[in-house]
């Protein structure tokens, strides 16, 4: 009696599977760091919100209010303490504030930019540039409106000052990687034509790259309307902040804090739907 074995050439029919690689995650340091550290967060969390005083609150009513609060700050809103043409007024003076601010920035950030990137200077000098500007960028902004403030006391002084300041931090590193990713070829035919760094810059360079640059302006103003609202309470800038400090901190009154966020709301959605349609002119004009 034979016995034959079954393979693909004798049988055409016979589907062979071909047989499957196992992967072997090998045993490796950040194998153990990362899956540690998140526990020790897990851990550490609801430690704290078991040790925390909590003065007897009872959870249950305290959620009721909050719920209660939130309803009649957004279903109520009210004017008490000033009237609505004020209300606008200070809406304008904070939006003057970040729009000061980021043009300030901008502007400084700009040339700097070209600076720090890599395919148009020197990498020592871009790696300094890059350097500061990540110090920079790692304080936040409050604390640069403080740090100044000890110079020009508390005040719009101040926040205009510290508000550039990280804003120029924050648009240079934008502004360094849109140039830097700018085609090599093209400022390599200029630089063959003759054409110097400043032609380079004008000619491939801030054509090439202007809806990003536009793009990274328009949400460094968002930001530093968002942050100088932040300042008219915490630096005395004035503005809209003020007001909401002095309605939720002095009055307590929800109702007023209520109408003053929907001004701020409004005035950022006015902000994206303005950025996004330059955004898309300036695409089209291209």
């Amino acid at each position: 009696m034979e016995v034959k074995s079954l393979t693909a050439d004798s049988d055409p029919n016979l589907q062979v599977r071909e047989p499957k690689l196992i992967k072997v995650r090998m045993f490796n340091k950040a194998s153990l760091v990362i899956p540690g550290t998140l526990i020790s967060l897990v851990i550490l969390t609801i430690y704290g919100f078991y040790s925390f005083d909590y003065k007897d609150i009872n959870f249950t009513k305290a959620v009721g209010m909050t719920i209660d609060n939130v309803k009649t700050m957004f279903a109520e809103p009210k004017f008490n303490h000033f009237t609505f043409g004020k209300a606008f007024y200070q809406v304008m003076v904070t939006l003057g504030l970040g729009f000061l601010t980021t043009l300030f920035g901008a502007i400084i950030a700009l040339f700097l930019g070209l600076c720090a990137a890599q395919n148009l200077t020197n990498k020592k000098v871009s790696i300094v540039i890059k350097g500061f500007v990540t110090f920079i960028r790692s304080v936040p902004t409050v604390l640069w409106v403080l740090i100044f403030a000890v110079a020009a006391g508390l005040g719009s002084e101040a926040a205009v000052i510290g508000m550039t300041f990280h804003s120029v931090g924050y648009l240079i590193k934008a502004y360094s990687e849109a140039f830097e990713e700018v085609d090599e070829g093209l400022m390599e035919a200029l630089r063959a034509s003759g054409a110097n760094w400043w032609q380079i810059v004008f000619q491939a360079v801030i054509p090439s790259t202007i809806t990003y640059l536009i793009s990274w302006t328009f949400l460094r103003f968002e930001i530093n309307f968002a942050v100088a609202v932040a300042m008219g309470a915490a630096a005395g800038a004035g503005g809209i902040g003020y007001d909401m400090f002095m309605a939720s901190g002095f009055y307590y009154d929800i109702r007023e804090v209520g109408v003053i966020t929907y001004f701020i709301l409004i005035i950022a959605i006015v902000l994206e739907l303005g950025a996004t349609k330059v955004k898309r002119n300036l695409k089209t004009g291209l």
